[in-house]
């Protein structure tokens, strides 16, 4: 696979937003397969005639079965004024998830304490803080129901490894397709229905409003629910 124009949401001379594709890695892992990351300085080498690569800076990470809104830094200094503003929460992070089964309520904000097994990459999540835990906090709201599927709006506090995928499972509503928390099945295509869906922040050397907005997938399922 590679990274063609019409994977990028965002492009200036600091910062370029790509619309991952589920089952897309953002960094090399145990797999070995060829991450978005190096698809990514490949497509700016070339478009840009940079024989010897380009730098690019990974500024957050989606899970690999999830969809969406990805963005890297083209310059060390962008990579280091971004890191900053995800660590201080001054980017607005909004997700969109299907799933089975109506929340009983239709909107409200879920806290959790999430521990990672990195053995077995599966985080379990406690309503009271424990050892080795790290605090999570979301919002969400029912957007509405399509054909016995619920689409549900996610906005992460924090960015914490399987956040919404395990949170959302703690409400009875694990994601369509996401058999590791809770789903009776996984999608064939190794995606679940979890897409991100918009970014938002102060830009980081040009001070403007950034607004980056993805589309939902073509998958024959997902646009179904873009008119929503």
């Amino acid at each position: 696979m590679s990274v063609t124009d019409k994977d990028v949401l965002f492009e200036d001379n600091h910062l370029i937003a790509i619309c991952k594709r589920a089952g897309d890695i953002v960094q090399v892992d145990e797999t070995r397969d060829e991450p978005l990351e190096d698809m990514v300085k490949r497509y700016i080498a070339k478009k840009y005639n940079k024989p010897n690569s380009a730098f690019l800076g990974v500024v957050h990470r989606l899970d690999r079965p999830v969809s969406g809104v990805i963005l890297f830094a083209k310059t060390s200094k962008a990579l280091e004024r971004m890191n900053a503003i995800f660590k201080n929460r001054e980017v607005k992070k909004t997700y969109w998830a299907v799933v089975r089964n109506r929340p009983a309520n239709i909107s409200g904000t879920l806290v959790h304490w999430l521990v990672k097994n990195p053995k077995t990459n599966v985080v379990t999540p406690h309503n009271t803080e424990v050892p080795g835990s790290q605090r999570a906090e979301l919002s969400y709201r029912l957007l509405g129901e399509l054909g016995g599927y619920y689409l549900i709006e996610v906005d992460p506090l924090t960015g914490r490894s399987h956040q919404i995928r395990v949170q959302l499972s703690t409400l009875g509503c694990p994601i369509v397709g996401d058999n590791k928390y809770g789903y009776p099945r996984g999608s064939r295509k190794g995606s679940i229905c979890l897409h991100a869906r918009r970014l938002q922040f102060l830009h980081p050397v040009k001070k403007e409003p950034v607004n980056i907005f993805a589309k939902l997938p073509v998958d024959g399922f997902w646009e179904r629910f873009e008119s929503f």
